[in-house]
């Protein structure tokens, strides 16, 4: 499976850098309880955080939401999932386990303040391009709801968009029963390359000590 980068993404945010790891011969089930307890623990230590501290405040929030109004997307309408997921901390409604893929990507953006996206591969038809959607890209999202793309990151295959920094859709979501998986991390553009590497290394190696496989790692930048 092949992922690019769209020519107009990159002269809308000529300093994006997006990671792709792509595993294979996975198994997908319940975290471990050193996953779920990390997952717990840092959620309680955020909500104590961000009791002092507003999230409009946090250099990371910043910095996407900057990187929003550069693509085209208006944030006060539709943010970044990283930063949905604070929101949802701030308010002590913790996010709950939900499996051992979902569980690492919800650690993971917590702990860089950054989107990622989990997918899985057999769902997903021919070449992946990142780009900025249209008014004809949308799809019915993992809340439910059909979101429309236009003017927003997205992630598309030959059957259309997929995924994005927002919210996922329906079509590609993993489950428990996926095998072959597309993890998609959306840095900050900010980031230095060395350090996007080594990111991406960590993600990429615990996602594969709790689900085995095989796995193979893409910087863009």
């Amino acid at each position: 499976m092949k992922c690019v980068i769209s020519e107009q993404l990159k002269q809308r945010l000529p300093s994006g850098k997006f990671g792709v790891i792509r595993y294979h011969h996975i198994e997908v089930s319940d975290s471990p309880q050193m996953l779920r307890g990390r997952l717990e623990l840092f959620q309680e230590s955020l909500y104590i955080e961000l009791q002092e501290k507003s999230i409009a405040d946090i250099p990371e929030m910043v910095e996407w939401r900057r990187t929003f109004k550069q693509i085209g997307t208006d944030p006060s309408r539709y943010r970044p999932s990283s930063e949905s997921l604070y929101r949802r901390i701030q308010k002590k409604s913790f996010i709950p386990p939900i499996h051992s893929a979902a569980d690492i990507n919800n650690f993971f953006s917590l702990y860089y303040k950054i989107p990622l996206g989990i997918y899985d591969l057999d769902r997903i038809n021919g070449t992946v391009t990142l780009t900025i959607g249209t008014e004809q890209d949308e799809y019915i999202a993992l809340n439910g709801r059909t979101v429309n793309f236009a003017n927003k990151l997205v992630s598309k295959d030959e059957r259309g968009p997929f995924g994005s920094p927002i919210v996922d859709s329906e079509r590609t979501a993993v489950t428990r029963e996926t095998k072959n998986a597309l993890q998609i991390v959306y840095f900050l553009p900010s980031t230095p390359e060395e350090t996007a590497k080594r990111q991406l290394q960590a993600i990429q190696t615990m996602f594969v000590q709790i689900h085995g496989g095989e796995a193979d790692a893409q910087l863009f930048v």
